[in-house]
């Protein structure tokens, strides 16, 4: 049986940096982000490609695969394909990933934050180029809403602060 483990929060909060220390830490884990998945225009919708994809595949004991988001110049455009063996621990790390319609079947979810959302664009602004950031405001103010009304934060099990 496959744990899954989600790191969520905010863009530029240190998710990505958080998950990379965790997956280094835990044998026998892989590592999926949701930056694979979600472009400027679908930023959560997709969801549905990862579960048919990767969770449920391997719920049943088989590798997922799916087709990575690529980005370029901060366009995404259709990738390759990925494959996601069967391991002990799946990490799914990205906004959403903690979503209530996961929440069943995790076994832990972990929320990190940056408590200064000027300071979280900057992070994102120098990870993704000066040409995101029209997209990234956009990008912020969608996920402020989603968070809210998802309950994200509250349900997490771990709570983490990134200076």
């Amino acid at each position: 049986m496959v744990r899954l483990v989600a790191v969520d929060g905010p863009s530029g909060s240190g998710k990505s940096s958080f998950a990379d220390r965790l997956h280094a830490d835990l044998p026998d884990s892989v590592l999926v982000r949701t930056d694979d998945f979600a472009t400027w225009d679908d930023p959560v919708s997709w969801w549905p490609r990862l579960v048919e994809g990767v969770l449920t595949p391997l719920s049943r004991g088989r590798p997922g695969r799916y087709r990575r988001t690529e980005w370029s110049g901060g366009r995404p455009y259709p990738g390759g394909h990925v494959t996601v063996p069967v391991s002990q621990v799946l990490l799914v790390e990205g906004v959403s990933a903690g979503r209530r319609s996961v929440r069943p079947r995790l076994s832990h979810l972990v929320w990190c934050e940056h408590p200064d959302p000027v300071e979280r664009l900057a992070r994102a602004v120098a990870r993704d180029g000066e040409e995101c950031r029209q997209h990234l405001l956009s990008w912020q103010a969608f996920e402020a809403g989603w968070f809210t009304v998802d309950g994200t934060r509250d349900a997490a099990q771990t709570r983490t602060v990134m200076i």
